[in-house]
């Protein structure tokens, strides 16, 4: 699967005038993240203990999934205490098939998703090290083993087969947000290779002969942690079917595919040979037809009528359904001069451009962290005169491919205007900053805004307006769209939870609105994170995938260190050309280090707004925003302010509390059984002979107790270092984001306009 990573830098005048920041320099306040579960999936029908480890999480209160018809509950221990970590998963009968989301939610809101698959194969989970022959792990056809790679060795699984039995093996790891980059070999007994694969962990094999096989397993360069699992699918297939395929998470680029209102499967197929000129399978327009790129170099060539004037869109389909393709579309007229036919070329068509400009080598910071295009074909033909034409489809680079399953589905039709969205937390990266909020949730403060980035694919010459939107919202929570402008490919969305807002989650929606062809046109907005949080790019290329749901969650356990909004929530009004005052309000929850906060602004029309400068401590600043020097038409504007600030944040400070006195009862309790213990043992050696069985067993029974509480103790006083060390103050530069304001430029009249652009060019 090709991913392409990419780094926005957003606010590089915002910290210009920061202090120095150190090396490793933390950006944005600590977000909950779920880290593992293990095992990472399950059978429909069945219930299962799952594993979990996490980050930033404390006081988890559940699990939840992207479907209603997976559930989890704490697992319990005898004495009915919450098991730390553990829950236990059901899965329905009726449950989809595929890839699901599972999250946390604890003290600070909801996590981060991990990828949790559903399918219909048993499922088992390996509990013991198979890192030697002798150690392999029995496997099962139609099987699926959920286990974690082990560092700088290899897991060795064993199976019988007959001759002729085909069977099929596949390592799952990249679809499913593993670190590991997995190696498959099949050998014999003796562990003498017979079958390799290092590039896609997938492994077809029809042994000659009875026996028994071994699986190997290991990373390219041979990693292994907890990050490092898999799902390793063992399956007997028919000779003549397709190889199934672990299901696998979407890639951003995929958030433009299908388009709106196609059928689930095409049409038609294409007919091999085609590779010729000679051989175009001849079809009708509008076509709707899947292919394959292989044999590896494979070309295939189709030919339709057309006539002069028509305009025609060619979309083809392969690296948006995850495999690892390059398409091109050669579009060539057809003409016969002397029995002699005779090419010229029409259209060549290449990628779907990204909507923003991406980073130059996946990590710098000339390029946002996301890329929503892709090397799927989307291009206009317009034909010039009527005649024969011919579409070529090909891989560029097919001839390092020689696989079956690289599909395509091929769309040449009339023009549908439309478009696609998806979104994602907007982050401040600073050059030795810390990227790992690149995985950020939607897991807000009470009185915090958080700014997420909404990138439009453009389809079929639409470029029109779209407001934005959400509902379904928790409550104290609330959206305000700034609008995506005709021709632009970019918008964002402010989140605001108010400062009253108590803890809560929802699945929320965001969804964009405009008109196409005189109607309106809705569609969703699909959420985007990173898999992991990397903290050096330049040592761990970032992994982006788009999620299944949109959960947003506000908590009232630690509210917005900074908090900033217009003093009045109404519609702030002048005329074009004018200079706009906004008053606004601070509140300062926690110390900050400079002198300032220097913030820039959102929104169409004010994207040059800089020097809004406020002092630390302010209670209040006002805005000034000149509409003559800004240009700003006459319209109504949404904008929000933004920039960084190092603050001294305490993690968790509420835990030392709590810890505290959990240590001081372990102390007390510790002391009395203690005290208890010692009065025991000096009976015991006193006692008379006929009670000196009974005195010595109640002075070890009070021993055991005193060794237990002991232990208790020293956890609590463990505990104890540990929050405290956690809520000790730490520079972090938090991102600051306003509420949401509203402006209304109204027109000036000619007269008026007159002094305004006198102003301007001054």
């Amino acid at each position: 699967m090709i991913h392409k990573f990419t780094r926005i830098f957003l606010f590089a005048a915002a910290i210009a005038c920061l202090p120095a920041l150190s090396f490793g320099q933390l950006v944005g306040l600590p977000a909950p993240r779920l880290m593992t579960v293990m095992p990472m999936g399950g059978q429909t029908g069945s219930e299962l203990e799952v594993t979990i480890t996490s980050q930033n999480a404390e006081d988890i209160s559940k699990l939840m999934f992207s479907s209603p018809k997976l559930s989890a509950t704490p697992v319990k221990d005898k004495d009915g205490k919450m098991v730390e970590n553990k829950f236990l998963v059901k899965i329905a009968a009726d449950a989809p098939l595929g890839i699901h989301d599972v999250r946390l939610v604890s003290r600070l809101g909801v996590s981060s998703p991990r990828a949790f698959t559903v399918g219909k194969m048993a499922e088992v989970t390996r509990t013991e090290p198979c890192d030697s022959i002798g150690k392999a792990m029995p496997v099962l056809a139609n099987t699926v083993c959920n286990a974690v790679m082990t560092q700088r060795s290899i897991d060795y699984y064993s199976f019988d087969a007959k001759k002729g039995q085909r069977v099929v093996v596949e390592c799952a790891a990249v679809g499913i947000d593993s670190k590991l980059t997995p190696v498959v070999i099949i050998a014999d007994a003796q562990g003498r290779d017979l079958l390799v694969n290092r590039t896609g962990g997938v492994v077809d094999f029809t042994p000659e002969e009875d026996g028994k096989y071994l699986i190997k397993v290991n990373d390219l360069t041979f990693q292994g942690s907890n990050r490092h699992f898999y799902r390793l699918v063992f399956q007997e297939v028919a000779a003549n079917d397709p190889a199934p395929l672990h299901p696998a998470t979407l890639t951003v680029s995929s958030m433009s595919w299908p388009p709106e209102g196609i059928p689930a499967y095409p049409t038609a197929e294409e007919a091999e040979p085609n590779n010729q000129h000679a051989e175009a399978n001849k079809v009708k327009l509008p076509a709707d037809l899947a292919g394959s790129f292989f044999p590896a170099a494979d070309v295939d060539t189709f030919e339709f009528d057309a006539k002069k004037g028509e305009e025609w869109w060619v979309e083809v389909a392969s690296e948006r359904l995850g495999l690892p393709t390059d398409p091109f579309v050669l579009v060539q007229k057809v003409t016969v001069t002397d029995g002699k036919e005779v090419l010229s070329d029409v259209a060549e068509l290449y990628d779907i451009k990204s909507p923003m400009k991406v980073s130059s080598n996946g990590y710098s910071y000339d390029g946002p962290p996301y890329d929503a295009g892709s090397p799927d074909v989307l291009g206009k033909v317009e034909i010039k005169e009527d005649g024969v034409y011919r579409i070529q489809v090909r891989d560029l680079f097919g001839g390092t491919r020689n696989d079956p399953a690289n599909t395509y589905r091929l769309l040449v039709r009339k023009p549908a205007p439309d478009f696609a969205l998806s979104t994602w937390a907007v982050h401040m990266t600073l050059r030795n900053g810390d990227r790992a909020a690149f995985s950020k949730p939607v897991a807000l403060r009470a009185g915090a805004s958080m700014v997420l980035e909404v990138a439009v694919v453009r389809r079929d010459g639409f470029d029109g307006e779209i407001e934005l939107k959400m509902e379904g919202l928790p409550a104290g929570v609330r959206s305000s769209g700034l609008k995506i402008p005709k021709g632009k490919n970019v918008g964002h969305v402010i989140v605001t939870a108010d400062e009253s807002a108590k803890n809560a989650v929802s699945l929320a929606k965001m969804f964009g609105t405009a008109t196409i062809n005189e109607e309106e046109v809705v569609r969703p907005c699909h959420l985007a994170t990173m898999e992991w949080p990397v903290k050096d790019a330049k040592q761990e290329i970032p992994s982006p995938r788009l999620v299944s749901s949109f959960p947003v969650s506000v908590t009232d356990s630690e509210k917005a260190s900074l908090s900033i909004a217009a003093t009045e929530n109404k519609v702030w009004e002048a005329k074009e050309g004018e200079t706009l005052k906004i008053p606004l309000k601070v509140t300062w929850r926690e110390e900050f280090s400079g002198t300032s906060v220097k913030l820039k602004a959102y929104g169409t029309g004010f994207e040059k707004v800089t020097g809004v400068d406020i002092p630390l401590k302010a209670e209040s600043h006002e805005a000034v925003l000149d509409l003559a020097a800004l240009k700003v038409k006459p319209g109504e504007y949404t904008i929000a302010f933004y920039g960084g600030a190092v603050t001294k944040y305490r993690y968790n400070p509420d835990a030392v509390k709590a810890a505290e006195a959990e240590k001081k009862k372990a102390e007390a309790e510790a002391a009395a059984i203690a005290a208890e213990a010692k009065k025991l043992a000096a009976v015991a050696s006193s006692a008379p002979t006929d009670k000196k069985s009974d005195s010595a067993n109640a002075a070890k029974i009070a021993a055991d107790k005193k060794k237990a509480a002991d232990a208790e103790m020293a956890k609590a006083v463990k505990k104890m270092k540990t929050v405290t060390a956690a809520a000790a103050p730490k520079d972090i530069v938090d991102i600051v984001v306003s509420e949401p304001i509203r402006i209304s430029v109204k027109p000036a009249t000619p007269e008026e306009k007159k002094p305004a652009a006198v102003a301007a060019k001054k």
